[in-house]
């Protein structure tokens, strides 16, 4: 038995400077109608991580595969591999010890979708009720929480909670993790920086992705990391993919 499928993707995405920071070191990409989305999240505290994170924005906005998700993935590596040679050339030039960014990419194909990432950006699935965070942290806490020596209560408020491991421009070796998975009708995808995860609880998450409009979702989930003190950029995009062929789906017919 053969299974068609053909899906139709919506997304929003929304980013702010948040109440504290004077310059927005975040950038996006939300193009749906070519499957692809990023954050990227310049490193504070380091130099001109708003160079960082647009450089690999509009690197990853030029992706393009001609042989289904695995070329995709394969090229949009590539392009992070030469932004990461880039930034520590450009480091090197200005003399600091390193100009740098998180990144977390989406990708989806046909029936399919990959995720790419290093840092602390994340990306979540929100399918049939249950939120799953499909990235894992590149960061000390995280590596702490793994080995047993920190419960998430305690990560929450570790005093190492920024130190990341991993980032674009960090070191001369960029590791980059990955992974795929299918695709289901009504999968809901949010990528966001650490702006957002760090003020906004899953179960606020799941509650408004739950009702499966974009953009609506994208705007609250932002106005409730405002209210609790937009103490970092903070950056969020909600992506939701229906599967046009779904067998399940209703129809109505008017000749009826």
């Amino acid at each position: 038995m053969t299974f068609t499928t053909e899906f139709r993707w919506t997304s929003a995405a929304r980013t702010d400077t948040g109440c504290v920071r004077q310059i927005n070191e975040d950038a996006l990409l939300d193009a749906p109608e070519r499957g692809l989305w990023a954050v990227a999240d310049g490193m504070g505290g380091h130099a001109v991580g708003d160079l960082a994170s647009r450089m690999v924005i509009e690197s990853l906005a030029k992706v393009s595969g001609t042989n289904g998700l695995a070329s995709v993935v394969a090229d949009a590596r590539a392009r992070l591999l030469d932004v990461n040679e880039q930034l520590r050339a450009e480091a090197a030039r200005r003399q600091v010890s390193r100009i740098g960014s998180t990144v977390v990419l989406l990708a989806a194909c046909e029936g399919a979708c990959g995720y790419v990432w290093a840092g602390d950006s994340r990306v979540y699935l929100f399918r049939h009720g249950r939120l799953v965070q499909l990235t894992r942290d590149h960061s000390h806490v995280e590596e702490l929480k793994a080995r047993g020596q920190l419960t998430a209560e305690e990560a929450l408020h570790h005093p190492a909670q920024h130190l990341i491991t991993r980032a674009v421009g960090a070191l001369d070796v960029l590791e980059l993790d990955e992974h795929t998975l299918a695709l289901n009708d009504g999968d809901t995808f949010l990528l966001c920086s650490d702006g957002l995860s760090n003020e906004v609880s899953e179960a606020e998450m799941a509650s408004e992705l739950a009702p499966g409009d974009c953009e609506v979702a994208a705007q609250r989930l932002l106005e409730i990391a405002l209210a609790r003190g937009g103490r970092d950029n903070i950056s969020v995009i909600v992506a939701h993919a229906e599967d046009l062929m779904a067998l399940d789906k209703t129809q109505v017919n008017p000749g009826i």
